[in-house]
């Protein structure tokens, strides 16, 4: 089995170097790229014959941050595989580099095992769950079926609430767009958690991304 190639963008050298070694040490992943910033990354990939499988990009970077190359990767490298990199669990920041093309994301905290697990699903599946329970959204018999009673699962306000919440509005100003309290809001969004099995609006996101629905 050939090894999943990963590429790491981080300006941070220590983070970087401390994840390449992290990686180093499985043999089914290989570091083929280490860069330092989202220019210099793009401009190595102008230069490579072999592009890796998924890419481990941190969001705050100097010059061209992870959010402009993402959304730059997912133009010209549409087949690339970006996973974010944060130090917080910012929901707003998560939101903009999932829309920017970002398959998962992932705090640099993380357990080796949560970070071989995540690059596997995203060069398999396409997408990672973070704030899953389980993973049955990924699991292809769950999710036709859940998708076959979409319209039955959700109602319609909660598909207009799953639209709004992949913008940079706030849930107040959701609420103020929908013409609801924000304790309706309140509402749409437990009852969606509950249905999708997620625990934060990125989880609705990712979801909606996946989906086509916004």
């Amino acid at each position: 089995m050939e090894a999943v190639k990963v590429a790491i963008v981080d300006d941070h050298k220590l983070v970087s170097k401390a994840l390449e070694n992290m990686i180093s040490l499985n043999p089914n992943f290989q570091v083929t790229m280490n860069c330092f910033n989202g220019q210099d990354f793009i401009d190595e990939l102008e230069k490579v014959k072999t592009y890796p499988d998924v890419v481990l990009m941190d969001i705050n970077m100097p010059i061209k941050n992870g959010i402009e190359t993402t959304a730059e990767i997912s133009r010209k490298f549409p087949n690339l595989k970006v996973i974010a990199l944060t130090m917080e669990d910012n929901e707003g920041t998560i939101i903009k580099m999932m829309k920017a093309g970002a398959k998962g994301y992932l705090l640099k905290d993380m357990s080796p095992d949560i970070l071989f697990n995540a690059i596997n699903i995203v060069h398999e599946k396409g997408i990672f769950y973070t704030d899953m329970v389980t993973q049955s959204l990924l699991k292809i018999k769950t999710e036709e079926k859940f998708m076959k009673n979409l319209n039955e699962t959700l109602k319609d306000r909660e598909l207009e609430f799953i639209k709004l919440a992949c913008s940079e509005l706030t849930y107040r100003e959701i609420a103020d767009q929908m013409f609801v309290s924000p304790r309706t809001i309140d509402g749409y969004r437990d009852s969606i958690f509950l249905k999708l099995n997620v625990k934060t609006r990125v989880g609705i996101v990712l979801f909606a991304i996946k989906h086509n629905l916004c």
